[in-house]
């Protein structure tokens, strides 16, 4: 789709690169430039079992795929006129820098697009364009409220597992560019996109911040239950040991539980009948459906619930995951610098 489009992509850790992979894996040629003495950060971020002297981490190649890479000192004047050659062709220029760092390195806007007025500029920032706070993903979990409604009452604030809020500005700032490549297509001028990690991480609140704005209801660490549904989000032990939760989201789903279950009598109790008296009643709820779900394995539970079209899931690790097939067609391969590296695709969409 982007065969002819070019990125030079100097920015670096997870979010902006990952826009990079996403022009990557659509056709485009991604050119990664990385300071010789400083290259990106996440090459460094490894596990224990990874090999220390490798230039490369499984953390690095979540988020780099099909580049190529370049190491320029843009501080040194060869390398910065290699870099100007590479803008002249470009098409997307993908940076994180801090504020002062384009003046630092003679890479503003007007100078670059004196040399391509054609060139579109995408900035991630931490906390906006005027900010030199250095943000990283979990500081802007703990500033945006993430973390206080994240984890339980015994268990403190908890940061998510990913870096959640850098995939959230990714994703804004690919269809930022989306935009700004049709409005260049349609009226030839070139813009400036910027996200701040702040400000993708405020935006997708969603209904935790309506639930404030119009409620004054300031959300608890309730674990994975829902504040507004029940039950959805309590955690059952079936007789196998498994692990499953449900997201009874009506009425019908609530009726269609029960009768799998054999307790239809809850279906006419006042304290079950709707949503709003199950969520008021849910630890009540939680401890008659564990009840009756400790005496069937996983597999006839789900089985049920699939062919009653009752949202029912089993609560899987990252090994269960990645055994099942639909799963494994999401991991791309690629050798980097000697190195065979897995990730997963930037493209969860399919064109039909």
């Amino acid at each position: 789709m982007f065969s002819n489009l070019v990125v030079l992509d100097l920015s670096t850790v997870l979010a902006g690169p990952s826009v990079g992979t996403f022009f990557a894996e659509l056709g485009a040629r991604v050119i990664k430039v990385e300071n010789p003495k400083v290259p990106d950060v996440t090459r460094s971020w490894k596990l224990g079992s990874e090999e220390p002297t490798s230039s490369v981490s499984a953390y690095f190649s979540s988020i780099n795929y099909k580049k190529e890479y370049l190491q320029l000192d843009l501080k040194n004047n060869n390398d910065y006129q290699q870099f100007l050659e590479l803008v002249a062709q470009a098409d997307i220029l993908l940076s994180n820098f801090k504020l002062g760092d384009d003046v630092k390195f003679n890479i503003q806007d007007t100078v670059l697009r004196a040399v391509n007025p054609r060139l579109i500029c995408g900035k991630i920032t931490g906390f906006g364009d005027e900010s030199d706070r250095v943000a990283y993903d979990l500081i802007l979990q703990a500033e945006t409220g993430f973390m206080s409604m994240n984890g339980t009452t015994e268990s403190g604030p908890v940061k998510m597992p990913v870096a959640f809020i850098d995939v959230l500005a990714a994703h804004h700032l690919k269809e930022a560019l989306l935009l700004a490549l049709m409005e260049r297509s349609q009226n030839g001028v070139a813009k400036t996109v910027t996200v701040s990690l702040y400000d993708a991480a405020v935006a997708s609140l969603a209904n935790q911040a309506s639930n404030y704005l119009m409620e004054d209801k300031i959300p608890q660490r309730i674990g994975s239950l829902h504040p507004n549904i029940a039950p959805y989000g309590e955690i059952f032990e079936t007789k196998d040991k498994a692990l499953i939760t449900f997201a009874i989201g009506s009425d019908v789903h609530f009726q269609k539980l029960c009768a799998f279950l054999t307790i239809a009598e809850l279906i006419a109790d006042p304290k079950f009948a709707s949503n709003v008296n199950r969520v008021e009643h849910r630890t009540e709820l939680q401890i008659i459906l564990q009840d009756k779900l400790a005496h069937y394995s996983s597999d006839e539970v789900l089985a049920n619930m699939l062919e009653n079209n009752v949202p029912c899931g089993k609560i899987k690790n990252l090994e269960e995951v990645f055994n099942n097939a639909s799963a494994k067609e999401l991991i791309r391969s690629e050798e980097i610098e000697g190195i065979e590296t897995k990730r997963v695709t930037s493209l969860a969409f399919k064109w039909i």
